[in-house]
Protein backbone atom coordinates (compact mmCIF):
# COMPACT_ATOMS: atom_id res chain seq x y z
CA UNK A 1 0.00 0.00 0.00
CA UNK A 2 1.35 3.41 -0.96
CA UNK A 3 0.38 6.11 1.52
CA UNK A 4 -0.86 9.56 0.56
CA UNK A 5 0.57 12.74 2.05
CA UNK A 6 -2.40 13.14 4.36
CA UNK A 7 -2.00 9.57 5.60
CA UNK A 8 1.68 10.26 6.25
CA UNK A 9 0.82 13.38 8.29
CA UNK A 10 -1.84 11.49 10.23
CA UNK A 11 0.79 8.94 11.18
CA UNK A 12 2.90 11.64 12.82
CA UNK A 13 0.17 12.29 15.37
CA UNK A 14 0.94 9.10 17.23
CA UNK A 15 1.92 10.35 20.69
CA UNK A 16 5.66 10.59 20.04
CA UNK A 17 7.56 12.64 22.60
CA UNK A 18 9.49 15.44 20.88
CA UNK A 19 11.29 18.19 22.76
CA UNK A 20 12.80 21.49 21.66
CA UNK A 21 14.87 22.38 24.70
CA UNK A 22 12.47 22.01 27.62
CA UNK A 23 9.32 22.47 25.53
CA UNK A 24 7.21 19.47 24.48
CA UNK A 25 5.93 19.51 20.90
CA UNK A 26 2.39 18.20 20.81
CA UNK A 27 1.89 17.97 17.03
CA UNK A 28 4.87 18.19 14.67
CA UNK A 29 2.62 18.65 11.65
CA UNK A 30 1.47 22.11 12.77
CA UNK A 31 4.31 23.28 15.03
CA UNK A 32 6.17 26.32 13.60
CA UNK A 33 9.47 24.45 13.89
CA UNK A 34 8.43 21.50 11.71
CA UNK A 35 5.28 22.18 9.66
CA UNK A 36 7.11 23.33 6.53
CA UNK A 37 9.32 20.25 6.32
CA UNK A 38 6.36 18.03 7.22
CA UNK A 39 4.46 19.53 4.27
CA UNK A 40 7.43 18.94 1.97
CA UNK A 41 7.57 15.27 2.96
CA UNK A 42 3.80 14.90 2.59
CA UNK A 43 4.11 16.14 -0.99
CA UNK A 44 6.77 13.47 -1.58
CA UNK A 45 4.32 10.78 -0.52
CA UNK A 46 1.67 12.25 -2.82
CA UNK A 47 4.19 12.34 -5.67
CA UNK A 48 5.07 8.67 -5.11
CA UNK A 49 1.43 7.65 -4.83
CA UNK A 50 0.38 9.53 -8.00
CA UNK A 51 -0.45 6.98 -10.76
CA UNK A 52 1.33 9.23 -13.27
CA UNK A 53 4.63 8.46 -11.49
CA UNK A 54 4.01 4.76 -10.94
CA UNK A 55 6.55 3.49 -13.48
CA UNK A 56 9.40 5.25 -11.67
CA UNK A 57 8.26 5.39 -8.07
CA UNK A 58 6.81 1.93 -7.46
CA UNK A 59 6.84 -1.68 -8.60
CA UNK A 60 4.30 -4.49 -8.51
CA UNK A 61 4.80 -7.82 -6.81
CA UNK A 62 2.11 -10.46 -6.26
CA UNK A 63 -0.61 -7.95 -7.08
CA UNK A 64 0.63 -5.28 -4.63
CA UNK A 65 2.55 -2.08 -5.32
CA UNK A 66 5.55 -1.04 -3.27
CA UNK A 67 7.92 1.93 -3.36
CA UNK A 68 10.76 1.40 -5.82
CA UNK A 69 13.38 1.77 -3.12
CA UNK A 70 12.22 -1.56 -1.71
CA UNK A 71 12.97 -3.33 -4.99
CA UNK A 72 15.56 -6.12 -4.64
CA UNK A 73 17.54 -5.75 -7.87
CA UNK A 74 18.01 -8.83 -10.04
CA UNK A 75 19.02 -7.02 -13.24
CA UNK A 76 20.58 -3.80 -14.45
CA UNK A 77 17.09 -2.60 -15.28
CA UNK A 78 16.17 -3.05 -11.61
CA UNK A 79 19.24 -1.03 -10.60
CA UNK A 80 18.25 1.68 -13.09
CA UNK A 81 14.72 1.70 -11.68
CA UNK A 82 15.99 2.15 -8.14
CA UNK A 83 18.36 4.90 -9.23
CA UNK A 84 15.63 6.69 -11.19
CA UNK A 85 13.40 6.71 -8.10
CA UNK A 86 16.23 8.20 -6.04
CA UNK A 87 16.72 10.89 -8.68
CA UNK A 88 13.00 11.68 -8.73
CA UNK A 89 12.91 12.14 -4.96
CA UNK A 90 16.16 14.13 -4.90
CA UNK A 91 14.95 16.40 -7.69
CA UNK A 92 11.72 17.08 -5.79
CA UNK A 93 13.76 18.13 -2.73
CA UNK A 94 16.76 19.69 -4.55
CA UNK A 95 19.02 17.18 -2.81
CA UNK A 96 18.53 18.96 0.52
CA UNK A 97 16.99 16.09 2.51
CA UNK A 98 19.66 13.61 3.51
CA UNK A 99 17.27 11.20 5.20
CA UNK A 100 14.46 11.18 2.68
CA UNK A 101 12.26 8.06 2.80
CA UNK A 102 14.43 6.18 0.27
CA UNK A 103 17.66 6.21 2.35
CA UNK A 104 17.30 3.88 5.33
CA UNK A 105 14.80 1.72 3.44
CA UNK A 106 17.63 0.99 1.01
CA UNK A 107 19.88 -0.14 3.87
CA UNK A 108 17.17 -2.53 5.05
CA UNK A 109 16.53 -3.80 1.50
CA UNK A 110 20.22 -4.52 0.99
CA UNK A 111 20.39 -6.47 4.23
CA UNK A 112 17.23 -8.40 3.36
CA UNK A 113 18.98 -9.56 0.18
CA UNK A 114 21.43 -11.51 2.35
CA UNK A 115 19.53 -12.24 5.59
CA UNK A 116 21.59 -15.30 6.48
CA UNK A 117 24.44 -13.09 7.71
CA UNK A 118 22.37 -12.46 10.84
CA UNK A 119 22.63 -16.16 11.71
CA UNK A 120 26.38 -16.28 11.10
CA UNK A 121 27.48 -16.31 14.75
CA UNK A 122 24.96 -18.85 15.92
CA UNK A 123 21.93 -16.60 16.31
CA UNK A 124 18.60 -16.99 14.51
CA UNK A 125 17.65 -13.50 13.40
CA UNK A 126 17.60 -13.92 9.60
CA UNK A 127 13.83 -14.34 9.63
CA UNK A 128 13.50 -11.12 11.60
CA UNK A 129 15.07 -8.94 8.92
CA UNK A 130 12.96 -10.54 6.19
CA UNK A 131 9.82 -9.89 8.22
CA UNK A 132 10.88 -6.32 9.00
CA UNK A 133 11.57 -5.61 5.33
CA UNK A 134 8.03 -6.76 4.55
CA UNK A 135 6.70 -4.66 7.44
CA UNK A 136 8.30 -1.49 6.07
CA UNK A 137 7.35 -1.91 2.45
CA UNK A 138 3.79 -3.08 3.05
CA UNK A 139 3.14 -0.16 5.39
CA UNK A 140 5.02 2.27 3.11
CA UNK A 141 6.80 3.37 6.28
CA UNK A 142 9.44 6.05 6.68
CA UNK A 143 12.46 5.04 8.75
CA UNK A 144 15.60 6.81 9.88
CA UNK A 145 18.59 5.40 11.73
CA UNK A 146 20.78 6.18 14.71
CA UNK A 147 24.00 4.24 14.26
CA UNK A 148 26.64 6.13 16.23
CA UNK A 149 27.35 6.22 19.98
CA UNK A 150 26.57 9.24 22.11
CA UNK A 151 29.29 11.39 23.73
CA UNK A 152 30.86 10.05 26.89
CA UNK A 153 29.18 10.56 30.22
CA UNK A 154 30.30 9.79 33.75
CA UNK A 155 26.79 9.52 35.17
CA UNK A 156 27.23 6.04 36.62
CA UNK A 157 24.08 6.42 38.65
CA UNK A 158 22.05 6.47 35.45
CA UNK A 159 23.86 3.96 33.33
CA UNK A 160 25.85 1.81 35.71
CA UNK A 161 29.48 0.84 35.35
CA UNK A 162 29.88 0.08 31.64
CA UNK A 163 33.68 0.14 31.75
CA UNK A 164 34.05 3.59 30.21
CA UNK A 165 31.11 5.15 32.07
CA UNK A 166 29.44 6.02 28.79
CA UNK A 167 25.89 7.16 28.22
CA UNK A 168 25.76 5.07 25.08
CA UNK A 169 22.68 3.03 24.36
CA UNK A 170 22.90 -0.53 25.66
CA UNK A 171 20.87 -3.57 26.65
CA UNK A 172 20.19 -3.49 30.38
CA UNK A 173 17.83 -6.47 30.59
CA UNK A 174 16.37 -9.27 28.51
CA UNK A 175 13.64 -11.86 28.96
CA UNK A 176 11.36 -14.06 26.88
CA UNK A 177 9.64 -11.05 25.36
CA UNK A 178 12.73 -9.17 24.24
CA UNK A 179 15.40 -6.70 25.38
CA UNK A 180 15.26 -3.48 27.39
CA UNK A 181 17.32 -0.47 26.29
CA UNK A 182 18.67 2.47 28.25
CA UNK A 183 20.93 5.31 27.17
CA UNK A 184 21.40 7.80 24.38
CA UNK A 185 21.96 7.28 20.64
CA UNK A 186 22.83 9.66 17.83
CA UNK A 187 21.93 11.02 15.36
CA UNK A 188 18.45 10.40 13.97
CA UNK A 189 18.30 12.89 11.12
CA UNK A 190 14.66 13.48 10.08
CA UNK A 191 13.58 11.39 13.07
CA UNK A 192 10.91 13.97 13.91
CA UNK A 193 9.03 12.83 10.78
CA UNK A 194 9.75 9.10 10.74
CA UNK A 195 7.59 6.15 11.70
CA UNK A 196 10.47 4.05 13.00
CA UNK A 197 14.15 4.24 13.87
CA UNK A 198 16.78 1.62 13.06
CA UNK A 199 19.28 1.30 15.91
CA UNK A 200 22.71 -0.07 15.04
CA UNK A 201 26.47 0.43 14.92
CA UNK A 202 28.32 1.81 11.91
CA UNK A 203 31.05 2.84 14.34
CA UNK A 204 33.25 -0.16 15.31
CA UNK A 205 32.98 -1.28 18.92
CA UNK A 206 35.18 -3.68 20.86
CA UNK A 207 34.15 -7.20 21.85
CA UNK A 208 33.99 -6.29 25.53
CA UNK A 209 31.14 -3.85 24.84
CA UNK A 210 28.67 -6.48 23.68
CA UNK A 211 25.70 -4.89 25.43
CA UNK A 212 26.08 -1.92 23.08
CA UNK A 213 26.12 -4.23 20.06
CA UNK A 214 22.38 -4.12 19.63
CA UNK A 215 20.74 -3.74 16.24
CA UNK A 216 16.98 -3.41 16.35
CA UNK A 217 14.00 -1.37 15.13
CA UNK A 218 11.86 0.83 17.38
CA UNK A 219 8.66 2.79 16.63
CA UNK A 220 9.07 6.51 17.22
CA UNK A 221 6.18 6.48 19.68
CA UNK A 222 7.62 3.63 21.76
CA UNK A 223 7.07 3.96 25.49
CA UNK A 224 10.16 5.46 27.13
CA UNK A 225 11.63 6.96 23.93
CA UNK A 226 12.07 10.74 23.68
CA UNK A 227 13.38 12.78 20.75
CA UNK A 228 15.53 15.82 21.56
CA UNK A 229 15.69 18.12 18.54
CA UNK A 230 18.59 20.41 17.78
CA UNK A 231 17.81 24.09 17.35
CA UNK A 232 15.22 24.27 14.56
CA UNK A 233 15.74 26.76 11.75
CA UNK A 234 12.26 26.95 10.30
CA UNK A 235 10.83 29.27 13.01
CA UNK A 236 13.42 31.91 12.10
CA UNK A 237 12.50 31.91 8.40
CA UNK A 238 10.83 35.27 7.75
CA UNK A 239 8.93 33.95 4.73
CA UNK A 240 9.32 31.45 1.90
CA UNK A 241 10.71 34.24 -0.28
CA UNK A 242 13.21 35.43 2.32
CA UNK A 243 14.25 31.92 3.44
CA UNK A 244 13.15 29.60 0.65
CA UNK A 245 15.14 26.62 1.93
CA UNK A 246 14.98 26.85 5.73
CA UNK A 247 11.22 27.33 5.52
CA UNK A 248 10.68 24.01 3.71
CA UNK A 249 13.68 21.69 3.98
CA UNK A 250 14.91 21.69 7.57
CA UNK A 251 14.73 17.94 8.18
CA UNK A 252 16.05 18.40 11.73
CA UNK A 253 18.38 16.09 13.66
CA UNK A 254 17.51 14.47 16.97
CA UNK A 255 19.23 12.74 19.84
CA UNK A 256 17.35 9.71 21.10
CA UNK A 257 16.94 9.09 24.83
CA UNK A 258 15.90 5.57 25.85
CA UNK A 259 14.42 5.03 29.29
CA UNK A 260 13.65 1.32 29.72
CA UNK A 261 12.43 0.96 26.15
CA UNK A 262 11.31 -2.60 25.50
CA UNK A 263 12.02 -4.14 22.09
CA UNK A 264 10.42 -7.50 21.20
CA UNK A 265 12.70 -10.24 19.89
CA UNK A 266 11.10 -10.11 16.44
CA UNK A 267 12.53 -6.59 16.02
CA UNK A 268 16.06 -7.57 17.11
CA UNK A 269 18.60 -8.30 14.36
CA UNK A 270 21.99 -8.39 16.14
CA UNK A 271 22.57 -8.87 19.86
CA UNK A 272 25.85 -9.15 21.77
CA UNK A 273 27.92 -9.52 18.57
CA UNK A 274 30.23 -6.50 18.41
CA UNK A 275 31.94 -7.18 15.08
CA UNK A 276 28.81 -8.42 13.36
CA UNK A 277 26.86 -5.31 14.36
CA UNK A 278 29.00 -3.32 11.87
CA UNK A 279 29.82 -6.02 9.34
CA UNK A 280 26.18 -6.57 8.40
CA UNK A 281 26.32 -3.33 6.38
CA UNK A 282 29.63 -3.67 4.58
CA UNK A 283 29.48 -7.43 3.90
CA UNK A 284 26.06 -7.19 2.24
CA UNK A 285 24.53 -4.80 -0.27
CA UNK A 286 23.15 -2.68 2.60
CA UNK A 287 25.81 0.04 2.74
CA UNK A 288 26.00 0.25 -1.05
CA UNK A 289 22.27 0.53 -1.73
CA UNK A 290 21.91 3.14 1.01
CA UNK A 291 24.82 5.25 -0.15
CA UNK A 292 24.01 5.02 -3.84
CA UNK A 293 21.00 7.06 -2.78
CA UNK A 294 23.39 9.49 -1.09
CA UNK A 295 25.41 9.83 -4.30
CA UNK A 296 22.26 10.53 -6.30
CA UNK A 297 20.99 13.04 -3.75
CA UNK A 298 24.28 14.94 -3.84
CA UNK A 299 24.22 14.93 -7.64
CA UNK A 300 20.77 16.56 -7.62
CA UNK A 301 22.02 19.08 -5.07
CA UNK A 302 25.08 19.83 -7.21
CA UNK A 303 22.88 20.51 -10.24
CA UNK A 304 20.74 22.82 -8.11
CA UNK A 305 23.80 24.69 -6.84
CA UNK A 306 25.20 24.89 -10.38
CA UNK A 307 21.96 26.60 -11.41
CA UNK A 308 22.26 29.09 -8.53
CA UNK A 309 25.88 29.91 -9.41
CA UNK A 310 25.12 30.30 -13.12
CA UNK A 311 22.12 32.55 -12.52
CA UNK A 312 24.11 34.66 -10.04
CA UNK A 313 26.87 35.12 -12.63
CA UNK A 314 24.31 36.13 -15.27
CA UNK A 315 22.51 38.44 -12.83
CA UNK A 316 25.80 40.19 -12.08
CA UNK A 317 26.63 40.35 -15.78
CA UNK A 318 29.96 38.56 -15.32
CA UNK A 319 29.17 35.22 -16.99
CA UNK A 320 30.97 36.30 -20.16
CA UNK A 321 34.23 37.20 -18.42
CA UNK A 322 36.81 34.48 -19.28
CA UNK A 323 37.87 33.77 -15.70
CA UNK A 324 34.21 33.35 -14.63
CA UNK A 325 33.47 31.16 -17.65
CA UNK A 326 36.46 29.03 -16.65
CA UNK A 327 34.99 28.56 -13.18
CA UNK A 328 31.59 27.67 -14.60
CA UNK A 329 33.25 25.19 -16.93
CA UNK A 330 35.03 23.60 -14.00
CA UNK A 331 31.74 23.33 -12.14
CA UNK A 332 30.11 21.72 -15.18
CA UNK A 333 32.92 19.18 -15.43
CA UNK A 334 32.49 18.29 -11.76
CA UNK A 335 28.78 17.70 -12.26
CA UNK A 336 29.42 15.48 -15.29
CA UNK A 337 32.15 13.52 -13.49
CA UNK A 338 29.85 12.71 -10.57
CA UNK A 339 27.08 11.70 -12.96
CA UNK A 340 29.50 9.33 -14.68
CA UNK A 341 30.55 7.77 -11.39
CA UNK A 342 26.91 7.14 -10.53
CA UNK A 343 26.06 5.61 -13.91
CA UNK A 344 29.16 3.44 -13.68
CA UNK A 345 27.77 1.87 -10.52
CA UNK A 346 24.96 0.47 -12.67
CA UNK A 347 26.93 -0.51 -15.77
CA UNK A 348 29.76 -2.19 -13.84
CA UNK A 349 27.48 -3.69 -11.21
CA UNK A 350 28.31 -6.47 -8.76
CA UNK A 351 26.80 -9.94 -8.95
CA UNK A 352 26.14 -11.10 -5.39
CA UNK A 353 25.96 -14.73 -6.45
CA UNK A 354 22.53 -15.36 -4.95
CA UNK A 355 20.34 -14.05 -7.75
CA UNK A 356 20.71 -10.38 -6.78
CA UNK A 357 22.81 -7.56 -8.19
CA UNK A 358 24.37 -4.66 -6.36
CA UNK A 359 25.66 -1.27 -7.46
CA UNK A 360 29.44 -1.23 -7.85
CA UNK A 361 30.54 -0.57 -4.29
CA UNK A 362 34.02 0.73 -5.17
CA UNK A 363 32.58 3.37 -7.48
CA UNK A 364 29.99 4.24 -4.83
CA UNK A 365 32.68 4.76 -2.18
CA UNK A 366 34.76 6.79 -4.62
CA UNK A 367 31.77 9.03 -5.29
CA UNK A 368 31.08 9.31 -1.56
CA UNK A 369 34.64 10.50 -1.00
CA UNK A 370 34.45 12.83 -4.02
CA UNK A 371 31.32 14.53 -2.66
CA UNK A 372 32.83 14.99 0.78
CA UNK A 373 36.06 16.47 -0.57
CA UNK A 374 34.50 18.78 -3.16
CA UNK A 375 31.55 20.29 -1.31
CA UNK A 376 33.69 22.97 0.41
CA UNK A 377 35.06 23.99 -3.00
CA UNK A 378 31.57 24.14 -4.48
CA UNK A 379 30.35 26.35 -1.64
CA UNK A 380 33.46 28.54 -1.94
CA UNK A 381 32.72 29.07 -5.64
CA UNK A 382 29.15 30.07 -4.82
CA UNK A 383 30.42 32.55 -2.25
CA UNK A 384 33.04 34.00 -4.58
CA UNK A 385 30.69 34.60 -7.49
CA UNK A 386 27.99 36.02 -5.22
CA UNK A 387 30.44 38.65 -3.98
CA UNK A 388 28.88 41.47 -2.03
CA UNK A 389 25.59 41.21 -3.91
CA UNK A 390 23.92 39.36 -1.06
CA UNK A 391 24.51 42.35 1.23
CA UNK A 392 23.09 44.89 -1.23
CA UNK A 393 19.56 43.57 -0.90
CA UNK A 394 16.85 44.95 1.42
CA UNK A 395 16.47 43.33 4.81
CA UNK A 396 13.35 41.41 3.78
CA UNK A 397 10.34 41.56 1.50
CA UNK A 398 8.44 43.90 3.80
CA UNK A 399 10.00 46.55 1.54
CA UNK A 400 7.05 45.86 -0.78
CA UNK A 401 4.47 46.55 1.94
CA UNK A 402 5.48 50.16 2.50
CA UNK A 403 4.52 52.58 -0.31
CA UNK A 404 7.46 54.81 0.66
CA UNK A 405 9.99 52.07 -0.01
CA UNK A 406 8.27 49.99 -2.69
CA UNK A 407 8.73 52.41 -5.58
CA UNK A 408 12.32 53.21 -4.64
CA UNK A 409 13.06 49.52 -4.40
CA UNK A 410 11.57 48.79 -7.82
CA UNK A 411 13.38 51.75 -9.40
CA UNK A 412 16.85 51.14 -8.00
CA UNK A 413 17.04 47.34 -7.76
CA UNK A 414 15.55 46.56 -11.19
CA UNK A 415 18.02 45.86 -14.01
CA UNK A 416 17.39 45.53 -17.77
CA UNK A 417 17.49 41.75 -17.36
CA UNK A 418 15.70 41.26 -14.02
CA UNK A 419 12.99 42.73 -11.88
CA UNK A 420 13.90 43.91 -8.40
CA UNK A 421 11.84 41.13 -6.83
CA UNK A 422 13.49 38.43 -8.95
CA UNK A 423 16.95 39.70 -8.05
CA UNK A 424 16.27 39.65 -4.34
CA UNK A 425 14.70 36.19 -4.52
CA UNK A 426 17.79 34.84 -6.25
CA UNK A 427 20.23 36.33 -3.76
CA UNK A 428 18.06 35.25 -0.82
CA UNK A 429 18.16 31.71 -2.20
CA UNK A 430 21.95 31.83 -2.56
CA UNK A 431 22.38 33.11 1.00
CA UNK A 432 20.08 30.43 2.40
CA UNK A 433 22.18 27.85 0.56
CA UNK A 434 25.59 28.91 1.90
CA UNK A 435 25.43 31.81 4.34
CA UNK A 436 22.49 31.21 6.64
CA UNK A 437 22.33 28.81 9.57
CA UNK A 438 20.56 26.39 7.24
CA UNK A 439 23.46 26.63 4.79
CA UNK A 440 26.01 26.11 7.55
CA UNK A 441 24.22 22.96 8.64
CA UNK A 442 24.26 21.73 5.03
CA UNK A 443 28.04 22.11 4.86
CA UNK A 444 28.59 20.39 8.20
CA UNK A 445 26.22 17.63 7.15
CA UNK A 446 27.98 16.97 3.85
CA UNK A 447 31.33 16.86 5.63
CA UNK A 448 30.30 14.30 8.24
CA UNK A 449 27.08 12.46 7.36
CA UNK A 450 29.04 9.41 6.15
CA UNK A 451 31.61 9.77 8.92
CA UNK A 452 34.93 11.62 9.15
CA UNK A 453 36.90 11.71 5.91
CA UNK A 454 39.40 9.08 7.06
CA UNK A 455 36.55 6.61 7.61
CA UNK A 456 35.08 7.33 4.19
CA UNK A 457 38.47 6.79 2.54
CA UNK A 458 39.02 3.63 4.56
CA UNK A 459 36.07 2.07 2.74
CA UNK A 460 37.90 2.60 -0.54
CA UNK A 461 41.10 1.23 0.97
CA UNK A 462 39.26 -1.89 2.16
CA UNK A 463 37.55 -2.58 -1.16
CA UNK A 464 40.47 -1.83 -3.50
CA UNK A 465 41.90 -4.84 -5.45
CA UNK A 466 45.43 -4.29 -4.21
CA UNK A 467 46.62 -7.71 -5.39
CA UNK A 468 45.63 -6.76 -8.94
CA UNK A 469 47.47 -3.45 -8.68
CA UNK A 470 50.52 -5.18 -7.24
CA UNK A 471 50.38 -7.79 -9.97
CA UNK A 472 50.84 -5.17 -12.67
CA UNK A 473 54.03 -4.01 -10.98
CA UNK A 474 55.26 -7.56 -10.46
CA UNK A 475 54.73 -8.45 -14.13
CA UNK A 476 56.91 -5.56 -15.20
CA UNK A 477 59.57 -6.33 -12.65
CA UNK A 478 59.55 -9.99 -13.62
CA UNK A 479 59.02 -11.15 -10.06
CA UNK A 480 60.74 -14.47 -9.33
CA UNK A 481 63.03 -14.45 -12.41
CA UNK A 482 66.78 -13.90 -12.44
CA UNK A 483 68.05 -10.49 -13.54
CA UNK A 484 68.97 -10.24 -17.21
CA UNK A 485 72.74 -9.58 -17.29
CA UNK A 486 73.15 -9.85 -21.05
CA UNK A 487 73.33 -6.06 -21.41
CA UNK A 488 76.20 -5.70 -18.95
CA UNK A 489 78.86 -6.68 -21.48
Amino acid sequence: MLRTGSEFLAGLRDGRRVYIGGRRVEDVTVHPAFRGAAGTLARLFDYKQDPANADVMSFEENGERFASYYLKPRSRDDLRRRSAAHYAIADQTYGLLGRSPDHVSSFVTGLAMNPEILDRDGDAFAGNISAYYDHLRKGDLYATYAVHPAPQSKNEALFGDTGGHQAVLQVVDEDRQGVTLNGMKMLATAGIFCDEVWIGNLTPISDDRGKEAITCAVPMNASGLTLWARKPMEPYAVSESDNPLASRFDESDVMLIFDNVQVPWERVFVHDRAALSREIYIETASHTLGNHQSNVRFHAKLRFIAGIIHKIARSAGVDGIPVVAEKLGRLASWEAALGGMIQGQILDCEDLGNGFLNFNRRYMYAALNWCQEHYPEIVAMMRELSGGGVFQMPADFSVLDNPETRDIFNDYWTTPAESAVDRVKLYRLAWDMYGSEFGARQQQYENFFAGPSFIVRNHSFREAPWSSFDGMVERLLGAGSAPDRSRED
